[in-house]
């Protein structure tokens, strides 16, 4: 009973002292979101995407949720994936930081996105019903609380490789 007490008594005080442990020291990052409707490239591409979760750089992502096609994709990383089709995406990996553009207009330049606090940078897998756990596409994707392309006109907070830009309702912590 007395090895109790003074187990309390220490947690008490590195409560009081402030004292933190190597593991709480370091916080994830969370995020949540719900994008509508992303599109922008040739070909009429446009796909709805809502998820989140949770990341440390340099290496740590466990994140996740539900897409659809809205349209016939037939060109791109997204090839063959037909209106309605869609269920779950999850990440491969965070990234630190990409390259993208939003439509493919011969007068967009190319922009860059960093993961931080408020943006996050993934390699995500896209699996449509019927083929299981087996990954139907992989595409990079990027989730901000800022507009990633203040130029255009509206918001653009999210964006997948391939597909183009979109606006969300996005949180992060």
């Amino acid at each position: 009973m007395k090895g109790l007490r003074l187990a309390a008594v220490a947690i008490v005080v590195g409560l009081t002292l402030g004292l933190a442990t190597p593991a709480s020291a370091a916080g994830k990052e969370s995020f949540g979101f719900n994008a509508p409707e992303i599109s922008g490239f040739p070909g009429g591409r446009s796909v709805a995407l809502t998820g989140g979760g949770a990341y440390i750089l340099p290496d740590f992502v466990h994140a996740g949720g539900s897409f659809s096609c809205l349209s016939d994709i037939s060109a791109g990383l997204f090839s063959g994936c037909l209106q309605g089709q869609g269920v779950r995406w999850d990440t491969s990996v965070v990234l630190p930081s990409t390259s993208f553009i939003c439509t493919r207009a011969a007068t967009e330049t190319l922009k860059a996105a960093e993961t931080g606090d408020k943006t996050v940078v993934l390699l995500a897998d896209f699996y449509r019903q019927g083929d299981g756990n087996d990954e139907s596409f992989t595409a990079q994707m990027i989730v901000s609380e800022t507009d990633l392309d203040p130029v255009a006109d509206g918001i653009q907070n999210v964006w997948i490789q391939q597909v183009g830009c979109g606006t969300a309702i996005v949180n992060f912590n």
